[in-house]
């Protein structure tokens, strides 16, 4: 693996002369306008340019990085520019990987529910937000900061899901910080009951979305998918425990319980079909 110096601007004055960059297959280099004083490449120490080397000339054997690896000094016309550790072993370099195998995998399918689940996460980390800040202070705030909390477990993963399986974020995430953040607030404003009501009515509608995708997995390939079903098998179990705990603070005692669930829950389902898609 050769390393190029960065480019700063398109010619420069060095103290080598007039010198006009060049691109190659291995990158940006050199040329001294007139002369070869300059590189067009950088070359690593012990391996001279092609054009040096002579007949049945061999690579040096990698050594002195430990099994598999090897240590590459890199220079360029300026000097010595610092020494990397490859992963070796005859195979090429990844320089970008993730913890995810991508090969294989239902793409669209994949798409739709980590875009989805990561905007139902962020949208119930708002939800809780608002609650907070009206009934922060009361006797249900502990109890609503500790599903916050599983709710902010919940959105670091998908998080990280999103980067392994390299799937954008729905565009409608300013719409849900401002959407989620009002409905916790107002659910709160009706009181503890109303704010577990809101509760309720949101983690059903959750659970039953992540048991959708789990058939839908399960069809697709239950083995292929094992990871994602796992967690998205905690999660549910996760937001089944929300709905419980909700049920046991008498949000079904709220005012006008059916007609808010109902809503909410309309709401929930609107959010999912554009999410998936947008």
């Amino acid at each position: 693996m050769v390393v190029c110096p960065a480019v700063a601007a398109p010619a420069v004055r060095r103290s080598l002369g007039q010198c006009r960059p060049l691109r190659c297959g291995a990158g940006m280099g050199w040329a001294r306008l007139g002369s070869r004083a300059c590189p067009t490449t950088p070359q690593p120490v012990g391996v001279p340019p092609p054009a040096a080397r002579p007949r049945g000339w061999q690579r040096p054997a990698r050594t002195g990085a430990g099994p598999g690896r090897a240590r590459v000094t890199v220079v360029s016309p300026a000097g010595p520019r610092g020494t990397w550790a490859l992963s070796g072993g005859g195979g090429s370099l990844r320089l970008c990987s993730t913890r995810a195998s991508l090969e294989g995998i239902n793409r669209p399918v994949i798409d739709r529910i980590i875009r989805v689940d990561h905007a139902g996460e962020y949208g119930a980390n708002r939800i809780y937000a608002g609650q907070m800040a009206v009934l922060g202070r009361s006797s249900v705030g502990p109890i609503i900061q500790q599903m916050w909390n599983q709710e902010k477990d919940h959105l670091k993963k998908f998080n990280e899901l999103m980067v392994a399986y390299r799937v954008r974020p729905t565009v409608l995430l300013p719409f849900w910080n401002v959407a989620g953040f009002v409905l916790g607030a107002g659910s709160a404003l009706l009181g503890k009951k109303g704010a577990m009501a809101c509760t309720v009515a949101v983690e059903e509608s959750i659970s039953d979305h992540y048991n959708n995708q789990i058939r839908t997995l399960v069809e697709e390939d239950p083995e292929k998918y094992k990871e994602l079903l796992q967690i998205i098998k905690q999660f549910r179990d996760d937001e089944r425990e929300h709905h419980d705990i909700g049920i046991e603070h008498d949000a079904e005692m709220a005012p006008a319980y059916s007609v808010l669930k109902t809503a909410i829950q309309l709401g929930c389902k609107a959010a999912i079909f554009l999410s998936e898609r947008i």
